[in-house]
């Protein structure tokens, strides 16, 4: 088939649609490669800013952290110096307990043929004793008629007794002590039994 002439007309149109898709095509072109680089250059930022983001949460994290176990730190050893203040005489209290341990005995074999001069010396020498021991915390633990408590009484013996409740006691034979509320000697006790 022969081509058609084209008119002059025909031909500057064709020529200029074509130049202008020429001209529109590098400039849209630019615009979309412009637009692709815009959207991946912030989709890099966003992840950038995300990835500092977390990264910063995870320094307040690490900073809580140090902060809590700083402070459970500085309370543990407060507690523990308030405890070896508390219990620092627990050494020297189990030494001084043999002596009011002898000064008590000394109390009740005097009461036969002792002058009443000894036997208030001795017992105003037991009371100064005491009363220094509770000015430093110490108290004594002295359960007759009480309750058997495996915790601050040790039984040496139990003993049949129809007149009192199974499992009290009934005889002190050496006082118990506290110190600061801590268990420093248990009372030795004789403790009663069901009679069969």
């Amino acid at each position: 088939m022969a081509k058609e002439p084209q008119t002059p007309s025909q031909e500057d149109e064709s020529d200029h649609s074509t130049l202008e898709t020429e001209i529109h095509d590098p400039v849209e072109t630019l615009e979309h490669e412009s637009e692709a680089d815009d959207n991946a250059e912030a989709d890099m930022l966003a992840a950038k800013v995300e990835e500092l983001e977390e990264s910063l949460q995870e320094a307040k994290d690490q900073q809580l952290r140090a902060a809590a176990e700083a402070q459970n730190v500085r309370r543990r050893a407060e507690q523990d110096v308030e405890k070896a203040r508390k219990f620092a005489l627990e050494r020297f209290v189990k030494e001084l307990l043999p002596v009011i341990d002898s000064l008590e005995k000394a109390l009740e074999a005097m009461e036969d043929g002792a002058s009443e001069t000894h036997r208030e010396g001795v017992s105003m020498t037991l009371k100064m004793q005491q009363d220094v021991l509770s000015k430093f915390g110490v108290e004594t633990v002295d359960p007759e008629g009480e309750p058997f408590d495996p915790q601050y009484h040790e039984a040496l013996t139990m003993v049949p007794s129809p007149d009192v409740e199974p499992n009290t006691v009934i005889e002190v034979m050496q006082k118990g002590y506290l110190l600061n509320g801590r268990l420093v000697r248990p009372a030795m006790v004789v403790v009663s039994q069901a009679a069969n």
